[in-house]
């Protein structure tokens, strides 16, 4: 019997209350892939809480507050620079739902577009975007904004 693998795509929705639908999930962070010209070796996503995505910037990015996203490359080396992750994306995502909760009306959105936007920004970082200074902010959100409404019905207005 051959060996088993991983699949390439795992799922977790470890929020007491709120999920996303998994299919919709896929079709983003497939679009995404295609669109950067890559592949996914292996992708991590976890839809969790505040606290947990506090924890782990605390612990790992040595940040002591809150954020909405969380990348975590699982490549050895250097970083690819933005739109060239040749081998694959190999990560984990940690998608905070309560600040995209408490968030989507201050950008006049849905919940769930909101969270979408936290997914494919995650991405991005892991195939090499760095929204460090301005102008990276600036073409993240507009891959962000371009990637989301190509595979979500527009937003309401």
């Amino acid at each position: 019997m051959p060996p088993e693998y991983p699949e390439p795509l795992s799922i977790e929705h470890d929020h007491p209350s709120r999920e996303l639908d998994a299919g919709t999930l896929r079709h983003v962070i497939q679009h995404v892939v295609d669109a950067e010209g890559t592949s996914l070796t292996h992708l991590s996503l976890v839809l969790t809480d505040h606290d947990t995505v506090r924890r782990l910037n605390q612990s790992y990015l040595d940040h002591d507050y809150d954020t909405d996203v969380l990348s975590f490359s699982l490549r050895e080396g250097p970083a690819p620079s933005s739109g060239t992750s040749g081998e694959g994306i190999e990560g984990e995502v940690y998608v905070d739902l309560d600040t995209a909760a408490e968030r989507h009306d201050e950008f006049d959105t849905s919940f769930e577009r909101e969270a979408y936007r936290y997914v494919v920004h995650g991405l991005l970082h892991l195939v090499g975007y760095d929204d460090a200074q301005p102008a990276g902010q600036d073409e993240m959100r507009e891959k962000e904004d371009q990637y989301l409404n190509a595979v979500l019905p527009a937003p309401s207005s």
